[in-house]
């Protein structure tokens, strides 16, 4: 089971994490992962300059954006799977 934690806070808002978080949803639901994968938000993850955070279990925080939210997925979950 793969955790995929998204930031939500302020700096993460502003910069688009809700959009991150709806895509990777599709990404999971489009390729059947739906038991392997989970997606949360968590309020901060204290890395505000590399907004959009995002951890993948209890990775190092990664900054993700609408432009490269399949290459993250495909570079750090799918290899975790």
């Amino acid at each position: 089971m793969v955790t995929i934690r998204v930031c939500i806070g302020s700096a993460c808002h502003l910069k688009g994490a809700y959009n991150v978080i709806h895509r990777l949803q599709e990404i999971v639901d489009d390729r059947n992962l739906e038991d392997k994968v989970t997606i949360k938000a968590d309020f901060c993850l204290g890395e505000c300059t590399k907004a959009v955070s995002v951890k993948v279990n209890d990775s190092d925080i990664i900054s993700v954006d609408e432009n490269n939210v399949e290459a993250f997925f495909e570079e750090f979950v799918l290899g975790r799977l």
